[in-house]
């Protein structure tokens, strides 16, 4: 494939950032700023305004409100609003409602994705357990069929978003007598759904996840996605689309320009560290897994419009991803003490987000998928290497 943009995905582009440059307020960037990865009151107001005017749906097809573009100009929208860390529905739109178009009825599709397009709805994902996160064929997390419904009991960690969000994304076992992968189903249903109770949890960079307990919530059976027992195989797919968009080159091209333009401006021993050919060696290092990620971007996007879910590519393109916050140690002997200043210090450089990337380098390391399980799908789907 040809990795450059053509003339029309060019003016898209372009049009994306006369709609940012007319909208995109102070008082919102201020938020974003002060907020962190929790969306308030004005972030959310904005995604509702993307909706309107049409953007949540790039990709999708138009006979589910969609603009009918390629999943290229899908991955270009998603990329200029993550140069501004703008909220847009995220996982909600970039993995689920991909599965929802995929494996949904046409009910559930008529009674989601309208209101996915126009930001009402967001969804959190309920997948680990404390006893089960890599291994998630380990859950315990029961549904009881009783009439039409299913009582869902059990618990949930590290449910990103579970505190802002409107409704939940959640695997449960509803065949206890089936085989581990052949016994789990997912179901989607409202957070405000009585027997449901949230409760925070920080990480060391301070951004909230939660965990979420649920006692006898009565569910309908028409919220679970797929047939019962399929829910291994949703979520599969799900994660897939998940990872093929978790790579956000341009906020890490953000980060490496901040990173270099600091070099530039410390000096040692009379010389800016830019000048040196070792800080070089390890900048050049930097700016190459970037572009690397920026390819493997592309070429899910374009596997994605070929009518193919990325498996090997989007777990590749995850674990690079992270390992580009992971090597956080490298740029933190680029620069330094300095270099560990968070963004409260009016010392800190690039405003702290590089010393916020090494804190939150071990979270996206397992989150979407630990990154050893995702060079067992690589080598396993990719390779075609036996399991080990």
């Amino acid at each position: 494939m040809d990795f450059r943009f053509t003339p029309e995905q060019e003016q898209f582009r372009e049009e994306i950032r006369g709609f940012l440059a007319q909208h995109l307020s102070d008082e919102l960037r201020a938020e974003i700023a002060a907020s962190g990865h929790t969306p308030g009151p004005l972030a959310k107001q904005f995604l509702r305004l993307l909706g309107e005017h049409g953007w949540l749906g790039v990709g999708w097809p138009r006979e589910y409100g969609g603009q009918g573009r390629s999943m290229i100009e899908q991955t270009i929208f998603y990329h200029e609003l993550d140069l501004h860390d703008v909220h847009y529905g995220n996982l909600t739109i970039t993995s689920l409602a991909m599965t929802l178009i995929k494996l949904a009825s046409e009910e559930q599709k008529h009674e989601y994705l309208p209101r996915i397009l126009k930001g009402e709805l967001e969804i959190c994902l309920g997948y680990t357990e404390p006893g089960a996160g890599s291994d998630l064929a380990g859950i315990i997390t029961r549904a009881e069929r009783e009439g039409t419904d299913y009582l869902i009991t059990g618990q949930k960690v590290f449910t990103t978003g579970a505190h802002y969000a409107s409704h939940c994304w959640l695997l449960a076992r509803s065949e206890p007598a089936a085989p581990r992968h052949k016994g789990l189903s997912v179901f989607i249903f409202p957070l405000d759904t009585p027997g449901v109770t949230i409760r925070p949890i920080y990480t060391m960079e301070g951004i909230r996840t939660n965990e979420v307990f649920l006692d006898q919530v009565r569910v309908p059976a028409s919220c679970m996605i797929g047939t019962p027992g399929s829910g291994f195989y949703t979520i599969a797919m799900a994660l897939d689309y998940e990872r093929a968009f978790m790579g956000k080159y341009t906020r890490l091209g953000r980060d490496f320009d901040a990173l270099v333009q600091c070099c530039k401006q410390i000096a040692a021993d009379g010389h800016s560290l830019f000048e040196d050919p070792l800080i070089k060696d390890r900048l050049v290092r930097l700016h190459i897994d970037i572009e690397r990620l920026r390819l493997l971007c592309l070429k899910s996007a374009w596997m994605i419009d070929q009518g193919n879910v990325p498996t090997a590519e989007a777990s590749a393109q995850k674990v690079l991803a992270s390992s580009w916050n992971s090597g956080s140690p490298m740029k933190g002997q680029i620069l330094g003490g300095f270099g560990q200043l968070e963004r409260e210090s009016p010392h800190a450089p690039a405003k702290g987000r590089l010393a916020q990337s090494w804190l939150i380098a071990p979270m996206l390391r397992f989150g979407g998928g630990a990154n050893e399980i995702q060079r067992d799908i690589i080598a396993q789907r990719g390779l075609g290497l036996p399991r080990a």
